[in-house]
């Protein structure tokens, strides 16, 4: 009887953009691997075939589980993410996965729905007020606990995920100047690397003098304009010393190319340069599929992973690249709307975070295969190669699904 609910109460809509984004997902896979010798689309075909009982597992679970238990599965997520220090095996300088003989895994990629998982248990608390300086504490531990044992892999792309909750926060009520104080911090950030810093403390200076004087007379407060321009200030002297002593060298290279510092089409900028063309070439409606000749060309590296985004680019062209940002796009669009229609707090901040993880990786891989980010290693949900990608992902959106499908039984 309950499994008949969820087949008669899921929202088919979401199952069947995923199908179609897995599907297309796998057929650029095998387009920019066709050439290899090491069975990459064959080992994505095993993993596809893998997720169909992996997700009803996920459905035959009953939805107050991911609830009653969300404290327990973080707690298993962060474990696995801290033994990957003693037995995780290392691969192009990464120790973030697990190895099983030939068989690797990624524990980082199943964290985000446990982190998800956890948060939404906390912020579902009847006596939860984010307004409270220890509950705000509280809920940023939840959130960046398992970027602190993600950081040192390295692994910065996934870390980077974990940004997008505080958007969630700041939706249940987390104080604004949150998302300002991140949103500012960057800016400045780039500023400087872009500036000379006397002049950024400039036009810091200027725009605090403005918003002083605009502000109301009764607002006015010298004391704490003083307080954040030594803070901003001391901020922008630190750039330098961490973009140069903290950041590694490749880090610092990308974002030198990023910002038209340095060029370097052979060497760093390699990827990125070999990507935009091989979109660009691919026109208006595309070459072909199987026709692609960067893709085929293999000028392009990873480009069954983070970069398989330029294969729907040089091959579907724009129309393609269209069709697949849509589906996107509406997959995204349609888990907030099932969110604002959940009946309990704990479902509808859980539908939230997964939009929210799902944009963010859609949004920096694009980005970063176009050109505006620097290259972190950010892989494209459903679409690039990956047991460990596909499956989180797919964790990810049918507990939210298993969520909305029982909500006939919520009171």
């Amino acid at each position: 009887m309950k499994n008949q609910s969820v087949k008669n109460n899921i929202d088919w809509i979401s199952v069947i953009i995923y199908i179609f984004l897995v599907s297309l997902g796998w057929l650029n896979i095998y387009s920019s691997s066709l050439s290899s010798t090491d069975g990459t689309y064959e080992k994505q075909l095993i993993f596809i075939v893998l997720t169909i009982p992996l997700i009803f597992i996920v459905l035959f679970v009953d939805g107050k589980f991911y609830e009653k238990y969300a404290s327990i599965i973080y707690s298993i997520s962060l474990l696995s993410l801290l033994g990957l220090f003693a037995f995780g095996k290392t691969i192009a300088g990464q120790r973030c996965w697990y190895a099983i003989g030939s068989f690797t895994l990624q524990p980082s990629e199943f964290a985000k729905a446990a982190t998800a998982l956890a948060l939404a248990k906390y912020l579902s608390d009847s006596q939860i007020n984010l307004k409270d300086v220890n509950r705000q504490i509280q809920a940023l531990a939840i959130v960046f606990l398992p970027v602190l044992l993600i950081l040192p892999q390295p692994d910065p792309g996934s870390a980077l995920i974990y940004s997008i909750f505080i958007i969630v926060l700041f939706r249940e009520g987390l104080p604004s100047w949150y998302v300002w104080t991140g949103f500012i911090a960057v800016l400045l950030f780039v500023l400087t690397l872009v500036l000379e810093p006397e002049y950024v403390i400039l036009i810091a200076l200027l725009v605090i003098v403005a918003v002083y004087f605009k502000s109301r007379l009764v607002d006015r407060n010298i004391l704490a304009s003083g307080i954040i321009f030594t803070l901003i200030t001391g901020f922008i002297l630190s750039v330098d010393y961490v973009f140069d002593n903290i950041f590694k060298q490749h880090h610092r290279d990308r974002f030198n190319i990023l910002l038209g510092k340095t060029v370097d089409l052979k060497g760093v900028g390699y990827n990125t340069n070999q990507s935009e063309i091989a979109i660009g070439s691919g026109g208006w409606m595309g070459k072909g599929f199987l026709e692609g000749t960067q893709t085929k060309g293999g000028f392009v590296p990873e480009q069954h992973t983070d970069y398989i985004f330029t294969t729907v680019g040089e091959e579907w062209g724009f129309l393609g690249s269209f069709v697949v940002i849509a589906l996107f796009v509406g997959l995204f669009l349609r888990v907030i709307y099932l969110a604002e229609r959940q009946k309990t707090k704990f479902s509808r901040v859980y539908g939230y975070c997964v939009a929210g993880i799902l944009f963010t990786h859609f949004f920096v891989n694009i980005a970063m295969v176009i050109g505006v980010f620097p290259t972190i290693g950010v892989p494209l949900p459903f679409f690039s190669y990956g047991g460990s990608g596909l499956w989180g992902f797919t964790i990810l959106l049918f507990i939210f699904l298993k969520m909305d499908a029982n909500k006939v039984n919520e009171w």
